[in-house]
């Protein structure tokens, strides 16, 4: 699966909507419409350094010029716009600002060094919306959890952030000196995200400027909530993150229940009991809900199971009746399905 959490779709994420229609956009027109423009979107460095043409740090930051680059950088924006959802676009926006422009001083440094070190000259570096994009692996790798999907030859995991790694190593294979636009990216992302130098109290968005582009430009490049699916709590408001919450903590009580069950049934060799392990899985309808629930006797009526989860478990490499049996026991919730499944 390439999505490593959340719904498909850009629901919540109107900042990353943007990133991908526009500079996709303009980096179409520019590659079969107007290829006389691209001069003005090349990131030159000896032009910003000898004359002193500062909108090229601009121009040339923003705009992949290979088309090759601006597929790639797409797919990874579509990817990471699950920490959009889950911080809001506020904080996304700052992340993205902040590690753009430290990406620009890190660039201008590790060309100087490249070139005082090995005595070549370098007059030009890949263009695109790059340092931002490779900033964004930094809170990738340490805040979304690696889920193993399957094995090849029984020995080298594939987990649910590989694509996106590998997505990583060919944008940074695309260009000669690509490495030093990722290596300065990576850098910014670290320096941004730590909490020692603190850069995010002084590179954000300002309030006033967020709301104004929330009045403005949200609605222009929201989109609607998927139908289809099952909320998974990745948005940023207070309610979907407290039943984010919520569903965290049931999951360890859960994890906690089948550890306990697991050993007992391999000592008897039968299968595990879904029904005895998830009816413990709190009850959001009704907030001033008793606990009244039914003995561990009687039998809940079967919940009817989506079809299209099924197939989706299965193409995951589940049997029907291991699919069937989870998605029935976890009232039709596809994630808890899929973490026991997969853990388990």
């Amino acid at each position: 699966m390439f999505t490593s959490t959340g719904s498909s779709g850009l629901y919540k994420a109107p900042l990353s909507k943007g990133l991908l229609i526009v500079p996709s956009t303009l980096s179409l027109l520019l590659a079969l419409l107007f290829q006389h423009y691209q001069k003005f979107f090349a990131y030159n460095l000896q032009a910003v350094k000898e004359e002193f043409q500062v909108w090229r740090l601009v121009c040339g930051r923003t705009v992949c010029l290979d088309l090759k680059d601006t597929f790639c950088s797409s797919l990874l924006i579509y990817n990471f716009r699950i920490f959009e959802r889950r911080y809001g676009s506020r904080k996304f926006s700052s992340f993205l600002l902040g590690s753009w422009m430290l990406s620009v001083l890190f660039d201008l440094l590790l060309v100087e060094v490249v070139e005082y070190s090995f005595d070549i000259s370098i007059n030009s570096l890949p263009s695109g919306f790059l340092g931002p994009i490779f900033a964004l692996f930094i809170p990738f790798y340490c805040s979304i959890p690696r889920v193993q999907v399957t094995q090849i030859l029984g020995q080298f995991s594939i987990t649910n952030k590989t694509l996106v790694y590998i997505l990583g190593l060919q944008l940074l294979t695309s260009g000669s000196y690509i490495w030093i636009v990722a290596l300065s990216g990576l850098i910014s992302g670290m320096c941004y995200s730590s909490r020692v130098l603190k850069v995010y109290h002084v590179l954000c968005v300002p309030s006033g400027m967020a709301r104004i582009f929330a009045w403005t430009l949200e609605p222009v490049f929201s989109s609607a909530e998927p139908s289809s699916e099952i909320r998974v709590g990745m948005g940023a408001t207070v309610d979907i993150q407290r039943q984010q919450r919520m569903e965290l903590l049931d999951r360890q009580i859960l994890m906690s229940q089948f550890a306990q069950i697991r050993r007992q049934r391999q000592q008897q060799g039968g299968m595990i009991n879904w029904n005895r392990l998830f009816p413990p899985l709190r009850r959001r309808r009704d907030a001033n809900y008793q606990d009244n629930r039914q003995t561990e006797h009687e039998v809940l009526p079967p919940a009817e199971v989506s079809e299209e989860q099924v197939a989706r478990l299965m193409e995951m490499g589940f049997s029907r009746i291991d699919a069937l049996e989870a998605l029935r026991a976890s009232n039709n919730d596809l994630n808890v399905a899929t973490n026991f499944l997969l853990q388990h």
